[in-house]
């Protein structure tokens, strides 16, 4: 039997509670907190630079 046939600490069937996040449905709320993020790390990004040139 080949080696990835058999692995008890690896099921090959689904768990019930598992999902990724591509297949997950997101509300509108999660895109305003993911935009409010990337906005913050934008602004980090380029506000420790210019503030370190003054």
């Amino acid at each position: 039997m080949a080696d990835h046939e058999d692995h008890d600490h690896h099921p090959h069937e689904r768990t019930a509670g598992r999902t990724t996040a591509p297949q997950s449905d997101y509300s509108l709320r999660d895109v305003a907190i993911g935009v409010v993020i990337a906005a913050v790390g934008i602004a980090v990004t380029f506000a420790i630079p210019i503030v370190g040139t003054l």
